[in-house]
């Protein structure tokens, strides 16, 4: 190999360490430019999925996040088997993760406002609700509401309420939704914030139950996924269906925000709720 030749291979193997291709526009990025934008396609406002890590990094204050109930942990009353045991299930998941489960809660301060701030983990189990994931909401939720703060979700749950834990998983949605009514006659301010995706359990209580919904372009929100409720209602969809912009327009959610721009917006909020 001639040492022109050898410049130009060696170029190629760099060129993946460079650059990712965004699976929105299929056009190549810099990594770099993605990282400076929280993870966000500069051609097309994609968003790639997010670590809660990450999340807690882009909207809470340096340093100030403190978390709660890190001790819980799933089991498997059930001992559910699918393709896969559930117990297999989750020791992969928490392997690749380092979490327990799907949800990280703790204090923060967001523009140096102190808050309850939770967040659901999409890379466990596609962020689905299982009981550790409905407990830690609670008591998230009553954190606030005993003391007085603000409460700030990030959820991610594509997988919706977890079937692998059965009625323990379905009572979380009954169960998250009567904790924030509990915080709303205590006159509490909830900032939900929807990412993509938030469909099935999580969409049918306690995401929807925002004071403020905000949700993140192009996300996909909703209870069934669109090819479900197409198949059911054997018709075709409006064009955007179940996007956050589809219902921004149909007045469910009250903003759509790119993540770039989501701290600033998430601190007026609370700024101005105080």
């Amino acid at each position: 190999m001639s040492p022109r030749d050898k410049t130009r291979f060696e170029r190629r193997r760099e060129m993946p360490e460079l650059w990712v291709q965004c699976p929105d526009c299929q056009k190549m990025v810099t990594k770099s430019k993605v990282r400076e934008m929280l993870e966000v396609c500069p051609k097309c406002d994609y968003h790639f999925e997010i670590s809660s890590q990450e999340r807690i990094h882009a909207l809470v204050d340096t340093g100030s996040f403190r978390e709660l109930f890190a001790d819980l942990a799933p089991d498997d009353p059930l001992q559910f088997t699918g393709r896969k045991p559930y117990r297999e299930r989750l020791k992969k998941a928490q392997e690749e993760t380092g979490l327990r489960d799907a949800c990280v809660m703790g204090y923060g301060r967001i523009d140096e406002i102190q808050v309850v701030f939770g967040v659901s983990d999409s890379r466990f189990m596609r962020g689905s609700m299982g009981s550790v994931v409905g407990e830690k909401i609670c008591r998230g939720v009553e954190c606030a509401t005993r003391e007085r703060l603000p409460f700030v979700f990030v959820s991610g749950s594509g997988g919706g309420a977890r079937m692998d834990e059965g009625i323990l998983s379905l009572m979380q949605m009954a169960k998250t939704s009567a904790a924030l009514a509990r915080f709303e006659r205590e006159g509490g301010f909830f900032i939900s914030i929807l990412t993509n995706p938030t469909m099935g359990g999580a969409m049918a209580s306690f995401a929807a139950l925002g004071d403020i919904i905000i949700a993140e372009p192009k996300a996909l929100i909703g209870f069934a996924g669109p090819n479900v409720v197409k198949e059911t209602m054997k018709t075709e969809l409006p064009e955007g269906f179940q996007t956050a912009e589809f219902f921004l327009e149909h007045g469910f959610i009250d903003m759509v925000v790119s993540r770039p721009d989501l701290r600033a917006t998430v601190a007026s909020l609370l700024a101005y709720a105080r």
